[in-house]
């Protein structure tokens, strides 16, 4: 982690609040791997999320007392990470995560996006990846 800089996070809508829910072991172990993140690493548990293509969301899972936890985020801008959606996974279904979650993580995704258009753009910065 020498000479890396460290990348702002920025939580989308309730994500501080949704993360701040869940279980103390399971904020300490996403905690731990979105400081990683922030460090440019990808934790071995992440794993890309079905549906963004080469949008770069991710999500990181943790299970506690027989209940899945989720966190996903997205490494598409150059100089944030941005928490787009921490949940409990409720169905008991196979691993997919519901399509309702996906529209959620689909319309952070858009906002993440409009804010770093607004913090962090600058002028002659090479374009970016926006399609979400």
């Amino acid at each position: 982690m020498a000479d890396v800089a460290r990348k702002p996070i920025h939580f989308i809508a309730s994500s501080l609040n949704d993360l701040r829910d869940v279980p103390p072991a399971v904020r300490g172990a996403f905690g731990r791997q979105l400081l990683d993140v922030q460090y440019g690493d990808t934790p071995a548990s992440a794993k890309p999320l079905k549906g963004f293509g080469g949008a770069r969301v991710l999500e990181l899972i943790e299970d506690e007392d027989s209940s899945t936890y989720r966190a996903v985020y997205t490494v598409r801008f150059a100089r944030a990470v941005y928490v787009l959606h921490v949940f409990q996974k409720k169905s008991k279904k196979g691993m997919a995560t519901p399509k309702t979650d996906i529209d959620l993580v689909r319309r952070r995704l858009k906002s993440a996006a409009a804010h770093y258009e607004r913090h962090y753009r600058r002028v002659g910065d090479p374009e970016e990846d926006h399609n979400g």
